[in-house]
């Protein structure tokens, strides 16, 4: 930003595009991972805390539904 750059604002500077792409698709990947797995967080707090589950019943549901959720949103 302290630079002086010259020329047509319209061009703005020049840009790794290829960098750009795979950063934009890592941070897409990590929200839809990150929220298949914190959904399934919930489920299996709410299965393990309010139902006769416990915490086995809780832990073990929270791994079928995170590979599935990350297996289904591929």
């Amino acid at each position: 930003m302290s630079e002086h750059h010259t020329g047509p604002v319209e061009t703005g500077a020049s840009m790794n595009y290829a960098e750009h792409e795979k950063t934009y698709d890592l941070f897409i990947a990590g929200a839809k991972y990150g929220t298949v797995v914190l959904a399934a967080l919930m489920i299996a707090m709410a299965a393990g805390f309010f139902t006769a589950a416990g915490f086995l019943g809780g832990l073990v549901l929270f791994v079928v539904l995170t590979v599935a959720g990350i297996y289904m949103s591929r």
